[in-house]
């Protein structure tokens, strides 16, 4: 098994705060964090299934892709991103996590895959400068997680929300961590495998099967960031072996397991996304 060392070194970067209730909208989960080192991050995203936001409250935020890409002061970037990377110093930042379901109300549409991200303007609109502000003026973490909880619930209110069939579709492949099959998955909510794939695709941003793949892999990378071996994160993830699992991980990071094992955007997520219940992990 993985030396827990370098995550424990990962996670002490940081300065976490979450909020100390319950938000009131689900599938949303927010953090702050505040950089403690005066050395200069930079930092390999591994996909997620949510659409993530970071907020810039300082300036040292700097995000960019593999399209060259370069985000300043906030980011909205969607599920499975191709290489996005965080970097900058003295980094004080708040993050949001959206359910896919949620985040299409939210943004009033699905960002593409791939490596697609959006200005902070794609999330609060024309208000999107004095949430920014505010965000920043705000004396604590908690006064921060009530103004940005607020713009959320009225984005999600003026927004539409996904179809019932495809938020169905999309919670088993949560409940069965990735390891479900798209045609029984159209014949329970009684739609062809054509139109599951063209509406899930639509309003999620990825096709089922992709999404799936997405579930699945983040269960693994948790549990080879948890120490356990590529072998029997293999078998118990739905793999059919550890070579499958290599090319899995490689086509979603660019990485070996190994590398993902020790990932420093992985090492803090047991601290500062507790609130987001991750039925995709034991």
């Amino acid at each position: 098994m993985r030396s827990a060392g370098g995550t424990r070194e990962a996670a002490a970067r940081w300065d976490i705060s979450t909020p100390t209730r319950p938000g009131w909208l689900p599938g949303v989960a927010m953090a702050g964090f505040r950089d403690r080192s005066t050395d200069p991050l930079d930092l390999h995203v591994i996909p997620y299934p949510a659409v993530t936001v970071a907020v810039d409250l300082g300036n040292g935020l700097i995000v960019d892709n593999v399209r060259g890409r370069q985000q300043r002061d906030g980011v909205v970037f969607g599920l499975a991103p191709g290489s996005v990377r965080v970097h900058g110093r003295n980094i004080d930042c708040l993050q949001i996590r959206l359910s896919p379901v949620i985040a299409h109300a939210v943004l009033g549409a699905s960002l593409e895959p791939g490596g697609e991200m959006v200005a902070l303007d794609a999330l609060w609109g024309r208000g999107a400068t004095q949430t920014h502000e505010q965000l920043r003026a705000a004396a604590s973490w908690e006064e921060r997680f009530k103004i940005a909880e607020a713009a959320l619930a009225r984005a999600h209110e003026a927004g539409r929300a996904v179809d019932p069939e495809v938020a169905y579709a999309w919670r088993q492949m949560e409940i069965s961590r990735g390891k479900i099959r798209v045609e029984p998955l159209a014949a329970e909510v009684g739609w062809s495998r054509k139109r599951l794939w063209a509406r899930f695709r639509s309003q999620i941003g990825l096709t089922p099967k992709r999404a799936a793949q997405l579930v699945r892999f983040d269960h693994a990378a948790h549990r080879l960031a948890a120490g356990h071996s590529a072998g029997s994160v293999a078998a118990e993830s739905g793999y059919a072996d550890q070579s499958h699992l290599h090319r899995d991980v490689m086509a979603f990071t660019g990485v070996t397991p190994t590398a993902v094992s020790a990932a420093p955007w992985l090492a803090v997520d047991d601290v500062a996304w507790t609130a987001l219940k991750r039925v995709s992990r034991p």
